[in-house]
């Protein structure tokens, strides 16, 4: 595998936790907000990932070079409701629907994506280090 080859797979992998992150901070961002109805509560997204093949150019013998995003998908749990009868939005039964955001899961999820982040800027620093001190034995 080339060096080069290794500043496209930490690549995806950047911009796959970058996403990763963005939509933990959108699920953060939205855990509070209430709704009275369920169809209008905002619902967890997670984005879904998948091997990046890339068989015609011969990456790797299994063909994988990298992630990509598929898309983000909303989670199918069930939304939580509350009684608050005080609430602007409250029904006619006093309740008002809030996200199915796990606050502790996503902040699990945001550490994890910072730190899978970091390792991938270390992977590709690394590289250049390499690719420079190959530079420097014709020297």
């Amino acid at each position: 595998m080339s060096l080069f080859r290794i500043f496209d797979i930490s690549g995806s992998a950047l911009e796959a936790q970058s996403v990763r992150m963005n939509t933990t901070a959108s699920n953060m961002a939205n855990a509070n907000s209430a709704s009275s109805a369920s169809g209008d509560t905002y619902r967890a997204r997670q984005p879904v990932f998948a091997p990046l093949v890339l068989e015609a150019m011969g990456a790797s013998p299994d063909g994988v070079a990298g992630v990509s995003v598929q898309g983000v998908v909303e989670s199918q749990a069930p939304l939580r409701r509350e009684y608050q009868p005080h609430h602007p939005l409250a029904d006619e039964e006093g309740y008002v629907f809030l996200p199915n955001v796990d606050v502790v899961e996503e902040m699990a999820n945001m550490i994890s994506a910072s730190r899978s982040y970091q390792t991938n800027i270390e992977v590709m620093e690394a590289s250049k280090r390499m690719l420079q001190q190959t530079l420097s034995l014709g020297q």
